[in-house]
């Protein structure tokens, strides 16, 4: 029996914050077109504890938001 071995894959910061403002901008894309006239995240839903945590890490200074402009270039 042979042993098979997962491949490694190394991805820059920078990449990898791309690809979640990618992954993040297409799911909500989703959610609004399912649901365009209401868009609640549930309280104890993953994405909402993301945002809990955002906003408390922004109000203790540790993270800057950026705007609109500076995110997607408009």
């Amino acid at each position: 029996m042979s042993q098979s071995t997962s491949p490694t894959v190394t991805i820059a910061l920078d990449e990898l914050e791309e690809l979640i403002r990618t992954v993040v901008r297409e799911e909500l894309a989703w959610a609004i077109t399912r649901e365009p006239k209401l868009f609640q995240l549930e309280p104890g839903t993953p994405l909402y504890q993301d945002m809990e945590e955002i906003l408390q890490r922004k109000a203790q200074g540790h993270i800057k938001l950026y705007s609109h402009d500076e995110v997607w270039g408009d």
